[in-house]
């Protein structure tokens, strides 16, 4: 079997979101979105099978020819990221949709191919903006009431103590009976922004230890892995981070020095790591002592494709106590991240997500939904 074409489709169709969205890492001062948009890669075989992933910047000529059974040889090439100039061809939506092919080809769900340890795994639902205090408590009370058993509160106000009383005031509305988890977002650039110093981060995680917060992500910037080792090693809370991680082998200094309790790969973004690259990602973890719980994409209309993925790679790995799930109502809601598929990616009653049990990634396009499409082929524009 080989790839005889493979293509990038967008739709012309837009998804207008219920209002503008300004998610707190682009606070004080970023654009607001008020759309979300939809492409993907789609490769095609001389069997008739069609894979699909999600647009990651590469070329989709750089799959052309590949037998999908060879995934590794093209990650190996293309994603490795150790020598010169093999970290540039962002390449992880061709490598997904390749691995969706070779489960098409088998029949069979990817998990299952991969070595599955599980058919669930829990999700925590990760908002994205904020709020008025009063409107986080409500907020989280209401996801609560939909099935989740996690949720994770962002980091980003001017003053961090204002932050540190926004969590406080949530944990003790909704007592011990949740999984809170916090985000501080201090390695993304924000224009106007004054970051934590690591002094100031330090006695901020002392604080959230006591209100018993599962994990602090990105108290500091990526770079500065000696002032994240100082707080790992200062608290008993998880101190998460490294969703900018650009290869495999960036994690290896992070590592070795303690900087990270969980570490955060993220499949798509950076389009250098892919299935492959996470399950490599989840083994250096496991031998460290480390857990993993993936960074998942917000990509736009494309959810499913980031999301779906990242649970089959992570259900076949034994460190995973939970995925991300990108979920902030009104904005981020199956209308908006996950409108052009058959079947959204829900959460059941005990606050999991099934691993899609159809073959490949097990996720499919509503062609229908799409409209008019723009497409980039293999052969050029």
């Amino acid at each position: 079997m080989r790839v005889i074409r493979a293509e990038v489709i967008k739709s012309e169709i837009t998804v207008p979101l219920p209002v503008p969205w300004r998610p707190a890492w682009r606070e004080p001062h970023g654009t607001p979105a008020t759309e979300f948009t939809f492409s993907c890669y789609r490769l095609f075989t001389d069997e008739g099978l069609v894979g699909i992933g999600p647009y990651t910047g590469a070329h989709p000529a750089l799959v052309v020819g590949v037998d999908p059974h060879s995934v590794g040889a093209f990650w190996s090439s293309h994603m490795r990221g150790w020598r010169s100039g093999t970290s540039e061809k962002r390449a992880s939506g061709l490598e997904i949709a390749l691995w969706d092919l070779v489960g098409k080809a088998a029949g069979q769900p990817l998990y299952k191919l991969l070595g599955a340890r599980q058919d669930r795994l829990l999700v925590y639902a990760a908002t994205s903006r904020l709020l008025p205090v009063d409107a986080h408590v409500a907020q989280v009370e209401a996801l609560q009431a939909q099935g989740f058993r996690a949720v994770k509160l962002r980091l980003h106000r001017p003053d961090p103590w204002d932050d540190l009383a926004a969590v406080e005031t949530v944990r003790k509305a909704v007592g011990d009976s949740l999984i809170l988890l916090v985000d501080a977002n201090q390695n993304n650039a924000s224009d106007g922004y004054r970051f934590w110093t690591r002094q100031t981060a330090l006695k901020l995680a002392r604080e959230l230890e006591a209100l018993d917060v599962y994990f602090l992500e990105e108290p500091l910037p990526r770079a500065d892995l000696e002032g994240l080792a100082e707080i790992a090693a200062s608290v008993d809370m998880y101190i998460a981070g490294g969703e900018h991680t650009p290869t495999v082998y960036d994690w290896r200094e992070a590592l070795a020095q303690g900087a990270y309790d969980i570490l955060q790969p993220d499949l798509v973004m950076g389009g250098n790591l892919g299935i492959t690259g996470a399950r490599k990602v989840a083994e250096f973890a496991d031998y460290f002592g480390r857990l993993v719980v993936p960074h998942v994409l917000l990509s736009q209309a494309n959810l499913p494709l980031c999301l779906a993925p990242t649970l089959h790679a992570m259900a076949s790995v034994d460190n995973c106590p939970m995925v991300e799930y990108p979920y902030d109502p009104p904005i981020l809601t199956e209308a908006t991240t996950q409108c052009f598929f058959r079947t959204p990616l829900q959460i059941g009653a005990d606050g999991c997500i099934a691993v899609p049990d159809g073959p490949g990634l097990g996720v499919e396009i509503d062609e229908e939904r799409l409209g008019k499409v723009i497409v980039m082929d293999s052969a050029g524009e």
